[in-house]
């Protein structure tokens, strides 16, 4: 029988060097039974995908704001393919892949309705500033509940570790944390450039040709160049990165997106409007915290309000903010009541 000490004996046969047992985890901040058939890290995977932040990453924005169709990505499906990245990754390297999907499938738990647009306005409102990693790890070890004698999922320090440090100037201190920053970069670039091309709004006359040469034409080519390039340079070397020729490919093509689709596309277009209704919603909290749900108005002293009002705007889906804007600031019969 595959109990959890049959699978982390397992770990100990099949895993590389270098890769994190889940004998040699530090631990969950409240010390829990282990589960008889899951081991850690598979427990902390399969907590993040029963949380209600996890649930609401389907109606989250990806990059283009309130899109009209049925193919554009989420969220959530951004999620879904840094997971199936990284898991591909970690199992190619012999590392831990149930900590590699936990900390993937948790990374983004934290980010606000509509994009990085809503980020940005976020970050500009609340003092001290507001980051989505943060704000994920912030999610799992106090926001969400499942245990009525403290807060949070109780995930384990590895998983925690990997989510925070995402993106930022602070590398993971596992492989597979260091795996899904990678290839959280090598999901939404290529899945942005395929949503942008199916929007219109880019075709590949636009990416650069010496670009194109390099990673691929397509977007499974893209793809699959990234990931052998991460995948043969970190088993030559030994340490999690890629060639310096496709990182510098990527790099470029990450830059070519940030002029031409990030910042002042038609795929933005929206973004003054998000601006105004997540800034007046903020505004809006601040001044009447009792409207806030009970486990949010909990922290919501005088000193920590805007915490408070930044928690419960970041959690909204785009549809939920659009709502609560319409409810609190348009007349009643200008709603268009049938949408919600």
């Amino acid at each position: 029988m595959w109990n959890r000490e049959a699978l982390e004996q397992r770990e100990s046969g099949t895993l590389s060097f270098g890769a994190q047992m889940s004998t040699q985890s530090r631990g969950r901040e409240y010390p829990e039974t282990e589960c008889d058939y899951r081991t850690p890290f598979q427990r902390d995977r399969d907590r993040i995908i029963h949380s209600k932040a996890f649930r609401r990453l389907m109606h989250k924005t990806q990059v283009f704001i309130a899109p009209e169709g049925d193919h554009y990505r989420t969220r959530l499906t951004h999620t879904l393919e840094v997971a199936q990245i990284s898991r591909t990754v970690a199992r190619a390297l012999g590392l831990n892949e149930d900590l590699t999907e936990a900390i993937a499938l948790g990374h983004d738990l934290g980010h606000t309705p509509f994009g990085h647009t809503g980020e940005a306005v976020l970050n500009e409102l609340v003092p001290g500033g507001f980051r989505h990693n943060q704000q994920s790890l912030r999610v799992v070890e106090f926001l969400e509940i499942r245990q009525a004698d403290y807060r949070g999922l109780n995930l384990t320090w590895e998983v925690r570790d990997g989510i925070v440090n995402h993106t930022g100037s602070a590398v993971p201190a596992t492989r597979e944390g260091q795996v899904v920053r990678i290839c959280d970069r090598i999901a939404y670039l290529n899945h942005d450039i395929d949503d942008a091309m199916r929007a219109g709004l880019l075709t590949n006359g636009d990416v650069p040709s010496s670009l194109l040469e390099i990673l691929g034409s397509t977007h499974g080519e893209r793809i699959d160049t990234m990931v052998r390039a991460l995948v043969e340079w970190s088993w030559q070397r030994d340490a999690i990165g890629m060639s310096p020729a496709i990182e510098q490919a990527t790099s470029e093509l990450r830059d070519f997106m940030f002029r031409t689709i990030y910042v002042g596309s038609l795929a933005k277009r929206e973004e003054g409007k998000v601006r105004d209704t997540l800034t007046r919603l903020y505004e809006y909290y601040l001044e009447n915290m009792f409207e806030l749900p009970g486990h949010i108005r909990c922290i919501s002293d005088t000193s920590h309000a805007h915490v408070a009002a930044a928690d419960y705007i970041a959690g909204m889906t785009d549809r939920f903010a659009i709502a609560e804007y319409c409810r609190l600031f348009l007349p009643r019969g200008w709603r268009r009541t049938e949408e919600f």
